[in-house]
C-alpha cells in the first residue's frame, strides 16, 4: 500500500506502525485495514503486509490504569467532550 498523507503514516516495518491512519473498518468482523497494509484485530492481533502474525496484546489496559490521566481523557472523547 502506498500512504499519501502528510506527513506520511509509519510503515509497517517500523516499531510506531500502528500510528498508521485506518482506511477501512469492519467492525462486524472484528479488523481494520491501515494505510501502510496493517490489518489490525480486535483483540489488537496484527497481519503485517508480507505475512506475518502478531500475536494479540492484552497490555492497554494495565497501560490505563497506570496513567489515569490518558484514562480520564480517553473516556472524556469517548463521552462527546473535548481534550485540551
Amino acid at each position: 500500500m502506498f500512504c499519501v498523507h502528510e506527513p506520511p503514516c509509519p510503515r509497517a516495518s517500523q516499531p510506531d506502525h500502528e500510528a498508521a491512519r485506518v482506511v477501512a473498518t469492519h467492525p462486524e468482523q472484528g479488523w481494520s485495514l491501515r494505510c501502510n497494509g496493517v490489518v489490525t484485530f480486535d483483540d489488537n492481533g496484527e497481519l503485517l503486509p508480507d505475512g506475518r502474525v502478531t500475536a494479540p496484546r492484552g497490555c492497554a489496559g494495565l497501560a490505563l490504569a497506570t496513567r489515569p490521566e490518558v484514562s480520564a481523557r480517553l473516556r472524556t472523547a469517548a463521552a462527546g467532550g473535548h481534550t485540551h
